[in-house]
């Protein structure tokens, strides 16, 4: 995945409940994770998100944002979850409880 010399080529990516953005970029060898999103300009395009309250990661893994990038990373940005998963789990069995029995 490499391209120019001194270069690598990365993703970011964020999306909304509505809305995904995934930015295909060339960085320098040594861009952190952090310069990263601030090359994408995904801090425009979005600019409600506060980068430095978000959670973020590199394929799924929760990464610092001084993690140094490899070449073909797809640095991701994660949004806050709008219920916890254990209350969710909670509410859906509840409401298959309520199917199941006919009410």
């Amino acid at each position: 995945m490499r391209t120019a010399e001194g270069s690598i080529k990365i993703e970011v990516c964020y999306g909304l409940a509505n809305e995904q953005c995934l930015i295909e970029l060339q960085v320098p060898v040594g861009t952190t994770l952090i310069e990263a999103i601030q090359l994408s300009g995904i801090l425009d395009r979005f600019p409600m998100l506060n980068i430095d309250s978000a959670r973020k990661g590199i394929f799924s893994q929760f990464a610092d944002d001084r993690q140094v990038l490899q070449a073909g990373d797809r640095v991701e940005i994660y949004r806050p979850l709008v219920v916890d998963p254990m209350e969710a789990r909670r509410q859906r069995a509840q409401r298959r409880k309520l199917k199941n029995s006919g009410g």
